[in-house]
């Protein structure tokens, strides 16, 4: 472990401290934690603020590239232990970036022989002329971080840096709103790692990486820190996904109830994607930037 990440984490757990609200914006290199929740929330002692850039999501047979940035941003108790992560304020907590799924709806449906002849013709009508789906991953319960484990992954024992519950929205026209994979009573949950996963077979060990750390000294406010990881390769392929539920749009106004739309179109995605997946069919790989700053450098940066 470098000891200059030690130097900065003394020097941000001393900056640590109490902060109150005050109606400014975070201002240069700052800027980015402008949604961080330190005037709501006093237990929010440092910001975060992450960028993944680049990766994959593997659910069963399904596998997603990540091909647009999401954002992972809110704030920390501390920035260097095991701590809650609080949800951003005045924007999302997570992205909701959609990414294409590969594919379409026709990669991602097989029409069944029992569908009801209805559903056949708007099934078709529709991979005609909007095949395209998107995913979106949400959050789905409290998620917690411990950055120290980016830098330093213990020997032994939980090497977590996020821990990230979330659902994923598949959306199309013939899909509809409410077509999600995983929910907040089920939900997805990434263990992300920055060493080698141990995970159950059929699937193998793979690594992530710390990426390289610099530490940015600022001039207003003056000695102010930010912590910036760059290239951090965040990685899981030990986690289970249920099953997709809700899939088939009522408002096609089909002659078909809507829990039997449901079972027929969410079955043949559950069929066709290999779902539920238990662990050690899936994969999730993130690599991307993180900042981190004190809260009360982020509020001495008010204009």
């Amino acid at each position: 472990m470098p000891r200059s990440l030690y130097t900065l984490a003394a020097a941000l757990l001393v900056a640590a401290g109490a902060s109150t609200a005050v109606a400014g914006t975070p201002s240069g290199p700052y800027a980015v934690f402008q949604h961080c929740p330190y005037a709501t929330n006093p237990d929010a002692q440092a910001c975060v603020y992450s960028k993944v850039t680049s990766g994959s999501f593997k659910m069963g047979n399904a596998s997603v590239p990540i091909s647009a940035p999401i954002i992972l941003q809110g704030g920390v108790q501390n920035a260097f232990f095991q701590s809650p992560f609080y949800e951003a304020v005045g924007a999302p907590t997570m992205s909701p970036t959609p990414l294409p799924v590969p594919g379409g709806l026709l990669g991602l449906v097989n029409p069944a022989p029992d569908w009801p002849f209805p559903l056949w013709v708007a099934f078709w009508d529709i991979v005609n002329s909007v095949n395209g789906v998107t995913a979106i991953s949400e959050p789905a319960g409290p998620a917690w971080a411990n950055f120290f484990n980016a830098a330093s992954p213990p020997e032994t024992g939980d090497a977590t840096v996020v821990h990230l519950p979330i659902r994923v929205r598949l959306n199309n026209p013939f899909l509809g709103s409410t077509c999600y994979i995983g929910s907040y009573a089920n939900p997805i949950v990434l263990n992300l790692v920055t060493n080698t996963t141990n995970p159950p077979p059929p699937n193998l060990p793979i690594s992530g990486s710390a990426g390289e750390f610099t530490f940015e000294i600022t001039d207003f406010p003056p000695d102010g820190v930010i912590l910036h990881f760059a290239d951090v390769k965040l990685v899981d392929n030990s986690f289970a996904v249920p099953a997709a539920k809700g899939c088939g749009n009522i408002a096609l106004g089909l002659p078909i109830i809507t829990q039997v739309l449901d079972a027929l179109v969410s079955g043949a995605v559950n069929l066709k994607e290999g779902l539920p997946a238990a662990a050690g069919k899936n994969t999730a790989i993130m690599v991307g930037n993180t900042d981190i700053a004190a809260s009360i450098y982020v509020q001495g940066s008010e204009l």
